[in-house]
């Protein structure tokens, strides 16, 4: 007897008018999503009516192609708003409702027409799946670092918990999805699930290595042991990493850090102060909610220069991990 293959997730490409990004796109998909179609099954959701764009998803066999089409009006809620924000929205949310809700996917993963996967994108995804099934703090698992160009990372294999909604390549479950659809915002979509009374505390799983551009690496996922992203094991061993980190204080981090052997914490007392140190170090300044951009209880990490870790500590994280004194 056959044994009806239980997809891991539906992969789902968002697009509206780029058909020569789309199919670059696809291409990229189709070179690692063939031998694992089953598990994953392939739609393009289009938003709008561009011929080009209908008729190259139209062209592969390997996917299902979906067309969204909204004529109804959009009120911006501010004068001079770019009204595609609000048609994103509406497409993410009409595209997920069909997926989850007509289709019956337990899990989709999002991805946008202007991205490349790496080599062990779904092997990434397969395993952080059965991830999510065991810790329900964890409310999605995106495949992009936001600090993850090349000379701030270093170790493919290694995983990091967020309290930072990454996106750009992200996967999430149907519970998460039935409870953000009814009330999911008018535009800005990504800003919103930001928000804490949206993520209610929730964690994301993000790579240090991107896995939504090409570097060559190939990770065996299925070999990896990710039960250390579990919350209570996660929360210790980065409080003893952290906890071994070389202190370093005062104005230029950047030159002390580098003369520094091993791992390193510099330590922020505020917004305006994170910023002038992340400026520093050229990595993202950006807060929202109170969270910066891809922290962990208010600890930005990245290599500088790689292998070296730097973590950039909030007035608070110490406490938030457990750290009773240094």
């Amino acid at each position: 007897m056959n044994k009806i293959q239980t997809p891991v997730a539906a992969v789902v490409v968002m697009a509206c008018n780029r058909a020569d990004y789309l199919e670059r796109t696809i291409k990229s998909i189709l070179k690692y999503q063939n031998a694992v179609a089953s598990k994953f099954p392939l739609f393009v959701s289009q938003d709008g009516s561009d011929p080009q764009v209908r008729k190259k998803a139209l062209s592969y066999d390997q996917l299902t192609h979906m067309q969204h089409l909204d004529s109804k009006l959009v009120q911006t809620e501010r004068p001079g708003e770019l009204i595609a924000y609000y048609k994103i929205a509406r497409h993410y949310k009409w595209a997920l409702d069909k997926l989850f809700h007509e289709y019956k996917f337990s899990r989709v993963i999002i991805l946008e027409d202007d991205m490349e996967i790496a080599p062990d994108f779904f092997d990434y995804f397969e395993a952080a799946a059965a991830l999510m099934e065991k810790d329900k703090t964890i409310m999605a698992v995106s495949s992009w670092n936001d600090n993850g160009q090349k000379q701030f990372v270093h170790d493919p294999e290694i995983l990091y918990r967020s309290d930072f909604f990454p996106g750009l390549g992200w996967m999430l479950t149907k519970p998460t999805w039935n409870e953000l659809s009814p009330k999911w915002p008018k535009a800005y979509w990504d800003d919103w699930l930001r928000l804490q009374e949206n993520h209610k505390g929730r964690q994301f799983i993000r790579p240090e290595v991107c896995r939504t551009y090409n570097f060559g690496e190939h990770v065996d996922w299925k070999s990896k042991d990710l039960s250390y992203l579990m919350e209570d094991k996660y929360i210790k061993l980065f409080a003893e990493i952290l906890k071994n980190a070389k202190p370093i204080n005062g104005a230029d981090a950047v030159l002390k850090a580098s003369n520094v052997q091993g791992d390193v914490r510099v330590h922020y007392e505020d917004q305006p102060d994170f910023e002038r140190i992340a400026r520093q170090f050229g990595v993202f300044q950006e807060w929202k909610d109170g969270v910066p951009r891809t922290a962990y209880k208010g600890v930005v990490v990245f290599r500088y220069p790689p292998p070296r870790r730097v973590f950039l500590v909030g007035p608070k994280s110490f406490e938030l991990l457990g750290i009773k004194s240094v």
